[in-house]
C-alpha cells in the first residue's frame, strides 16, 4: 500500500511568513485534488511531497520508505531524457500509454515547433512510463484542446498509485479524483470530487458566517444593554444622593434608615445587572475574536473604458502563414475590427499561436494600445512586472494593485515578494495591463494558472469591458462567456464562424 505523510509540518521560505504550520495530511492511492487562490502554496505543498522542499518543522514519511515519487511541473520548456526514452521504448504498457496519448515518436525531431500542449502529452507519457508510486501533476491541463484532456483522463484512470493534481480544471478533477484538499492558511480535506467537496465547503463556510454573524449580533445588543444600565444605574445614584442630603438634614428617626436601606439594596442592584451584562457581553465578543474566519481575498473587477478611434484594429492577409519552415496555414484574411468579440479555435499544433503572431504583425494601432499576453510567459516576466509595477508613480501603482486585489491576490504581500508565482505573475501581468486601458486585447490561453475564482472574475470584468477581444481559449465555458464569433483552424484554413 502506497502513500504519502506529513506529520505536524510547518514550512516558510526565507524571511518569509509561514505558508503552513502544523499540518497533517495522510495520502493513500487514488487521485487527490489539490485546490486553493494562487500563492497559498499548492506548489509549495507539492514540492514538500516531492522531497523538493524541506519542512521547517515536522516530517513528510513515504510508504514504503524507497516509494518513487514523480513530478509533472507546470513548464514544459526542455525535452528530457526521460521524455527521449519514452519516445522509443517500445515495452507493450509504453506503447499502449503513447497511443493513449496520440503521441508518435518521430514527433520529437521537431520538438521546437510543438505546441505546449503537445509537449505537455509528452511529458505526462513519460511520467506514467517510469511507473512510479506517487505522482504529482502541477496543472496538467494547461496547454491540452478538448481532445488533449479526453486523452489525459483516460491515460491517468488506469493509475493505481498516489496521485495528486494541482488543476483549476474542474472537468478534469470530478473525473479523476476522490477527495479533495483546500489549501489556505492550512489544508482541509473532504473525501469528495472538488464541484461536491466545493458545495460541501460553501455550506458549512455559510452556516459557519450566520452563526459567527449572529454572535456578533448578540455582542452589540448586549454592548448596547450595558450602556443602557449604566445610564440608568447613574441616574439612580444621582437621585439617591439628592436624597440623602435631605435625609441628613432631618432627624434620624426609623423611616430615614428604611429609606437608606432601600436605596442600597437598589445600588447593589444596579450593580449587579450592570456587571451581569457586561460578562455575557465580553464572553460572547471572546467567542467571535476567536472564531478564526477570515475575509475571503478578491471581489468584483471594474475595467476602465478605453474606445478604439479607428477601425479595424488589425488586418491578416497573407497566401501562407508559417512556422519556420512549415506552412500551417493558408489563404489567410482576417480583419479584427473595433470591438470585435473573437475565439480562436483548432486542436494543439493547429497553427494558433502563429495565428496571433500574424496578427500582431498586421496592427494598424500602436502596440502600446494592445494588450498581449501569451500562454506561455518567461520566469522573468513575473519579476519584471513586479519591478514595474514598484516603480510605478503612486496614482497609477494604487490603480494596478487594486485589479490585483480584485483578482484574489494580498498586494501587499505580492510587493514583499521575491518573486511572484505563476499565477500570481499572470494576474499582475494581467492587471498591469488591463490598467493602461488598451483597445485591443490579445488573450492566449489566459486561465492557464489562474484559480477558479480569478477565473469567474476576469470573465466577469471582460464581459462588461466594451473593447475588442481575441481569445484562445480551449476553456469553453469561458469562451462561450465573452465571444460572438469564432476563428476556427481545420486543414490549414482558417473558417470565420
Amino acid at each position: 500500500m502506497f502513500a504519502l505523510h506529513l506529520s505536524a509540518v510547518s514550512f516558510a521560505y526565507a524571511g518569509g511568513a509561514p505558508l503552513f504550520e502544523d499540518i497533517e495530511l495522510h495520502l493513500g492511492p487514488g487521485w487527490t485534488g489539490l485546490c486553493g487562490p494562487n500563492g497559498a502554496g499548492k506548489s509549495t505543498l507539492l514540492g514538500l511531497l516531492s522531497d523538493a522542499l524541506s519542512p521547517t518543522a515536522g516530517r513528510v514519511r513515504r510508504d514504503p520508505a524507497g516509494l518513487v515519487v514523480a513530478t509533472c511541473p507546470q513548464r514544459v520548456d526542455v525535452c528530457t531524457e526521460a521524455i527521449r526514452a519514452f519516445s522509443w521504448d517500445w515495452d507493450k504498457d509504453t506503447v499502449l500509454t503513447r497511443a493513449t496519448l496520440g503521441l508518435e515518436p518521430e514527433a520529437l525531431e521537431r520538438w521546437s515547433t510543438l505546441s505546449p500542449g503537445e509537449r505537455k502529452r509528452w511529458q505526462l507519457g513519460a511520467a506514467l512510463a517510469g511507473r512510479p508510486g506517487a505522482l504529482l501533476l502541477d496543472e496538467p491541463t494547461n496547454h491540452l484542446d478538448v481532445e488533449g484532456k479526453a486523452r489525459l483522463v483516460e491515460a491517468l484512470s488506469g493509475y493505481d498509485g498516489v496521485g495528486v493534481i494541482v488543476s483549476h480544471d474542474r472537468a478534469l478533477l470530478d473525473a479523476l479524483t476522490t477527495q479533495t484538499v483546500f489549501v489556505g492558511g492550512g489544508v482541509e480535506v473532504i473525501g469528495a470530487p472538488y464541484s461536491e467537496a466545493a458545495a460541501q465547503r460553501a455550506a458549512t463556510r455559510a452556516a459557519y458566517v450566520a452563526e459567527v454573524t449572529a454572535a456578533q449580533d448578540r455582542a452589540r445588543a448586549l454592548r448596547a444593554q450595558v450602556a443602557d444600565a449604566r445610564r440608568t444605574q447613574a441616574s439612580a445614584e444621582r437621585q439617591n444622593s439628592s436624597g440623602r442630603r435631605m435625609d441628613s438634614r432631618r432627624d434620624h428617626d426609623a423611616r430615614s434608615s428604611a429609606r437608606k436601606f432601600r436605596v442600597a439594596k437598589a445600588e447593589a442592584a444596579h450593580s449587579r445587572k450592570v456587571g451581569t451584562l457586561a460578562g455575557a457581553a465580553a464572553a460572547v465578543e471572546a467567542s467571535v475574536a476567536g472564531h478564526g474566519l477570515k475575509a475571503e481575498v478578491g471581489r468584483a473587477l471594474f475595467v476602465d473604458e478605453a474606445h478604439a478611434p479607428v477601425s479595424p484594429l488589425a488586418v491578416v492577409e497573407a497566401p501562407t502563414v508559417r512556422a519556420g519552415e512549415r506552412v500551417l496555414l493558408r489563404d489567410v484574411r482576417l480583419v479584427v475590427e473595433r470591438g470585435a468579440r473573437i475565439r480562436l479555435a483548432g486542436p494543439n499544433g493547429a497553427g494558433k499561436t502563429t495565428l496571433l503572431d500574424a496578427v500582431r504583425a498586421g496592427l494598424r494601432i500602436p502596440t502600446e494600445r494592445c494588450l498581449w499576453i501569451g500562454q506561455h510567459q518567461p520566469v522573468e516576466a513575473g519579476r519584471a512586472a513586479l519591478d514595474a509595477v514598484r516603480a510605478l508613480p503612486p496614482d497609477e501603482r494604487g490603480r494596478t494593485l487594486q485589479l490585483v486585489a480584485a483578482l484574489g491576490v494580498d498586494p501587499d504581500r505580492l510587493l514583499a515578494s521575491a518573486e511572484p508565482s505563476p499565477g500570481e505573475a499572470r494576474k499582475l501581468v494581467l492587471a498591469r495591463g488591463l490598467a493602461q486601458a488598451p483597445w485591443l486585447v490579445v488573450l492566449d490561453e489566459p486561465t492557464n494558472h489562474l484559480d477558479l475564482p480569478s477565473i469567474e472574475r476576469l470573465e466577469a470584468a471582460l464581459g462588461q469591458w466594451p473593447g475588442a477581444l481575441l481569445l484562445v481559449s480551449h476553456d469553453d465555458a469561458f469562451a462561450a462567456a465573452l465571444c460572438d464569433r469564432t476563428w476556427s483552424i481545420e486543414r490549414r484554413r482558417v473558417r470565420v464562424e
